[in-house]
């Protein structure tokens, strides 16, 4: 798990533009994928927007990783913002690990926006299907 400090730094410069940058750190070190809970649920659009685009690079490679950031990932399926929570969904879905379902369950029973329940509904028939 990276350190706080690393943690900002990676929000500041993926809300800065240095995308590509974040994403060669994220080749280099993969246990950088401890940062993405705190990544994905940033108030910052551009810094979840950013947080995606490394799930869309790297979901394939860092399997190993993403299982172990995954719990925590989850907890952003119970964010404030509904927002937020469509973006965790998301990320979810380019993640695709069944170790989601059990939290996107739970998430989607207490949901009451309707176009993020329909999300997590989508994704849990998905993820079952491919069980």
């Amino acid at each position: 798990m990276p350190d706080a400090e690393t943690i900002r730094m990676l929000k500041d410069y993926m809300e800065n533009g240095f995308l590509e940058n974040i994403i060669d750190m994220f080749r280099a070190d993969p246990s950088l994928w401890g940062a993405v809970p705190e990544m994905i649920t940033d108030e910052r659009s551009r810094v979840r927007i950013g947080t995606i685009a490394i799930a869309e690079e790297y979901s394939s490679a860092h399997k190993d990783e993403i299982a172990k950031a995954l719990p925590n990932i989850a907890l952003g399926l119970k964010h404030k913002e509904p927002t937020i929570r469509g973006d965790v969904v998301f990320l979810l879905s380019i993640i695709g690990q069944k170790g989601a379902l059990e939290s996107l369950e739970e998430a989607a029973r207490a949901e009451e926006h309707p176009q993020i329940k329909g999300e997590m509904v989508g994704l849990i028939e998905e993820l079952r299907a491919s069980l």
